[in-house]
């Protein structure tokens, strides 16, 4: 069988991309406070980009004769990413520096797919994971320089 690992790191994304987009939903359910006017639209724009991440990622994981997750059960069961009660004690911050955390874990597993890629000669998912995780730093440098800090993508 061919693309064994490729396939596991894509359904592995089909689940943590899943977890990212529902921290992402409680993000802007939850937020309150300074620049609420501004961020609360934003995370609409970054819901809609980790689901089409996540589209590209499942019909890739398809067109390979592989099987996305595709049930809450399944998404809860393998995603890697934490997740938050709904409570309103968390502040603004602390739920972007949360996000933060999910786009490094996201930054690493494209990373990995990109590793893997080459090592299973799969060059075409490799391009789908190098302009992804492209896409996930500059998220990182964005959210870093709204909390007032640096990207760090090179730490």
């Amino acid at each position: 069988m061919k693309y064994t690992k490729i396939k596991a790191v894509l359904n592995q994304l089909v689940a943590d991309l899943s977890q990212m987009s529902m921290i992402i939903h409680q993000t802007h359910w939850y937020m309150r406070g300074p620049n609420f006017l501004k961020l609360h639209p934003l995370m609409d724009e970054f819901m809609e980009e980790i689901d089409s991440q996540l589209d590209v990622i499942s019909e890739r994981l398809i067109a390979l004769d592989g099987s996305p997750y595709s049930t809450l059960k399944e998404m809860a069961e393998n995603t890697k990413i934490q997740d938050w009660p709904g409570e309103w004690d968390k502040t603004t911050p602390e739920r972007l520096a949360h996000l933060v955390d999910g786009y490094r874990y996201l930054e690493d597993l494209y990373q990995h797919g990109i590793e893997v890629s080459d090592v299973e000669k799969d060059f075409s998912t490799q391009d789908i994971f190098i302009g992804l995780k492209t896409a996930i730093e500059k998220k990182i440098w964005m959210i870093q320089a709204e909390l007032g800090s640096a990207p760090e993508i090179d730490e």
